[in-house]
């Protein structure tokens, strides 16, 4: 992360015009629902207020607990050894703040530019600490097996596969043949992965969490050939975050793309769009996308989170071709 300040900006959602709102109906039994955050990066000023017993999410609790399953980056390792790698900022929390990851999300991405700040021996023990606690995580492993390997949820009869990949640059931290780390969006691999979570794990559905794009900027033409691979290959939805701002959502081949959705939990951003974020919600069948929302987010000095009624956001049905922004409605999706 590089926290260079800019002025503040306009990051405007490209193609957001009239079409029809998220129905707020209950799922159907054959169906179910995500929920995807942005970055959650638990060290610093959001570590100190679990430390005093505060739960930066829990204005967000009902909405993580309404649907079948919730992922997040987890934007810091989780340890308590390694010593700092030279960078500019290195984030690391305290193991007591799996007790609020695990209360609000059943699943962590670790596929970041964080995950490896502490070394191979603070990712290791992250490794162990999230396996112990009953959260799954995907994105990252003892090896690039382990790293690229899917992680499989079985819902309702349908059977999701969540895939994680960091692509943001410079290449480090990238699990080997025989070394711990995070997957890395090679694109021969990453294509190759979607067509394994399809044929050998049997997914009904492919989702792709990407770590990517350039801080503070809209969608790039990168972002672009990539999402658009990652659809041509057999993703059904892709998901995106780390520019700490939201990006551009689109439609692509009738899938849908949220190119990043932006900070979660996070302090030492000035006001502005880094401290705005979405809760993107999902509700799948086994023919894709049935609907989605977003869920808007502002975010305090202290990193916290909260729900911005205000904001207009985006949100969409199977088989529209345009999506539509409206008032922040916190319905079930």
């Amino acid at each position: 992360m590089n926290r260079t300040r800019f002025p503040h900006q306009t990051f405007c959602l490209l193609t957001l015009i009239a079409a029809a709102a998220l129905s707020a109906r209950c799922p159907a039994a054959d169906e179910v629902t995500l929920a995807f955050a942005g970055d959650v990066m638990l060290a610093d000023l959001p570590g100190e207020s679990i430390a005093a017993g505060r739960d930066p999410l829990s204005e967000f609790a009902d909405i993580f607990s309404q649907v079948d399953v919730a992922v997040a980056n987890l934007e810091c390792v989780v340890s308590t050894v390694g010593e700092a790698v030279e960078k500019p900022y290195t984030f690391r929390a305290h193991p007591r703040v799996l007790d609020v990851v695990g209360r609000h999300f059943g699943v962590v991405s670790l596929a970041n530019n964080h995950t490896g700040d502490f070394g191979h021996d603070a990712f290791l023990e992250q490794l162990a600490l999230l396996d112990n606690a009953g959260i799954g995580r995907f994105g990252g492993g003892r090896d690039c097996r382990e790293a690229r390997r899917p992680l499989l949820l079985d819902r309702h009869g349908l059977r999701i596969a969540l895939l994680g990949y960091n692509d943001f640059h410079p290449r480090e931290f990238e699990a080997g043949p025989s070394w711990p780390g995070v997957a890395w969006a090679v694109d021969e691999q990453v294509v190759a992965d979607i067509k394994a979570a399809r044929s050998a794990h049997k997914a009904d559905l492919v989702i792709p969490f990407l770590h990517w794009g350039e801080e503070y900027d809209p969608a790039n033409d990168r972002q672009r050939a990539l999402a658009r691979l990652l659809i041509d290959s057999g993703a059904d939805v892709v998901v995106g975050g780390h520019p700490h701002v939201t990006q551009e959502v689109e439609y692509y081949q009738g899938k849908l793309i949220v190119y990043s959705v932006g900070n979660c939990v996070f302090d030492g951003f000035d006001p502005g769009p880094s401290r705005q974020g979405w809760i993107l919600r999902l509700r799948v069948d086994k023919l894709g996308l049935v609907a989605w929302d977003t869920v808007p987010l502002q975010i305090d000095d202290e990193g916290t989170p909260h729900l911005d009624r205000e904001r207009a956001s985006p949100g969409g049905r199977r088989g529209d071709e345009r999506f539509t922004m409206r008032p922040a409605r916190l319905e079930t999706p």
